[in-house]
């Protein structure tokens, strides 16, 4: 999707690569690329030379050229063939030679030396990650991590935009699986309601969204353990279908977990729902800016703790979202950092019993001056199906 170019995302790059002296940075990993380019790569093949001064460089797969034209904020589009029967390389070679070639001109060079993530391009199935050749090739490169990480954290007014979007297509596809979902289907079947609305319905969402996707985890009952997959259990009547969900919506990310219940709720969750929605609001709360994302991260378990759960849950209770789904900041308490005006955070308690079930409430939080803001419409809590 054609988006004006966010200089002020750029100014905020360019002036932390003025702070660490470099003169260009070369990125690979798909949401990079989104991020300096708003360019979505349909492989995970492209790449982005963005100096400090003057015009980026895009490499692109030559099949993408229309969409590379339409969308990049750059006139500077240099094309590789994914088959070249001059040359008989791979085509991660042809794109590492014109990156070198688009960066020669530069000193100081920032490369993703320390990436512990990256978002998955078009394509999703198969991400394309990096070989040691592409490290070879740049020897004196400095790790551009932290600068983008840094940078990546506040959000500009564009960015919440498109945030929003996301937000709201996993609320409406919420609102159709609240219609939808009966006792006795599967996990998987209301999962593929979910994903399904979130592709068919969120691609071309308001004029504005060229591709959505969603990605789902569903339990149901006894289902619900956190780091399982979904599978063919049924959905139980009186207890939480727990949908954890990401959409996607032009590379823009947003992360849920959000909550059904096919008729009436049992009184043990009942409690459960109340207790864990008193740690939630607390932590919202807490949010503001200048407080310490590690006191975060203590406040969240130690209320967990006094229900009950001590040592949980094992997932993150608090990160940043954008350009992917989980990215820094995270609220950790052997970290530091504080929360700022500007940040996206997905704060997400979570209490699990052994043996199976639990609960786990989540949305999207934008910083302001005034505190934390709900990004999605969909409401917390356990919602009564129908």
């Amino acid at each position: 999707m054609a988006w004006p170019r966010d200089d002020a995302k750029l100014e905020r790059v360019r002036a932390l690569m003025g702070e660490r002296g470099l003169d260009a940075l070369v990125v690979r990993a798909p949401d990079n690329v989104v991020y300096l380019t708003n360019f979505w790569g349909m492989k995970g093949y492209d790449a982005c030379v963005f100096p400090r001064e003057g015009e980026s460089v895009l490499v692109s797969l030559e099949a993408s050229e229309e969409d590379a034209a339409r969308a990049a904020w750059t006139d500077d589009i240099r094309l590789f063939h994914g088959y070249d029967p001059a040359d008989a390389r791979p085509p991660t070679a042809r794109v590492l030679e014109l990156a070198r070639e688009a960066a020669a001109e530069y000193e100081r060079v920032g490369l993703e030396l320390s990436l512990g993530t990256q978002a998955s391009d078009r394509m999703v199935g198969e991400p394309t990650t990096f070989t040691r050749a592409w490290f070879d090739a740049f020897p004196e490169a400095e790790d551009a991590t932290p600068l983008l990480a840094e940078a990546r954290a506040l959000k500009t007014g564009q960015e919440v935009e498109r945030m929003r979007l996301a937000n709201e297509i996993a609320a409406a596809a919420m609102e159709h699986c609240k219609l939808v979902i009966e006792p006795g289907m599967s996990e998987a079947q209301i999962a593929a309601e979910w994903e399904g609305f979130v592709h068919g319905e969120g691609t071309g969402w308001e004029g504005k969204v060229e591709l959505a996707l969603g990605f789902s985890l569903v339990w149901s009952g006894p289902g619900i353990k956190t780091f399982t997959a979904t599978t063919s259990r049924p959905v139980v009547e009186g207890e939480p279908t727990l949908f954890e969900i990401w959409v996607c919506a032009d590379g823009y990310w947003c992360d849920h977990t959000k909550n059904l219940v096919c008729g009436e709720l049992t009184p043990r969750y009942r409690e459960l729902e109340e207790r864990l929605t008193a740690v939630y609001d607390d932590a919202i709360a807490f949010s503001q800016p200048g407080a310490s994302l590690a006191e975060l991260d203590h406040l969240i378990r130690a209320g967990i703790d006094a229900m009950g759960f001590p040592g949980q849950p094992s997932h993150p209770i608090a990160h940043g979202v954008g350009a992917r789904a989980h990215e820094p900041p995270y609220a950790h308490q052997a970290g530091g950092g504080e929360i700022a005006e500007g940040m996206v955070l997905a704060i997400e308690p979570g209490c699990y019993i052994e043996g199976g079930g639990g609960l786990r409430l989540e949305d999207n939080f934008l910083i302001t001056a005034g505190g934390a803001e709900k990004l999605s419409p969909f409401p917390d809590g356990i919602v009564a199906a129908g």
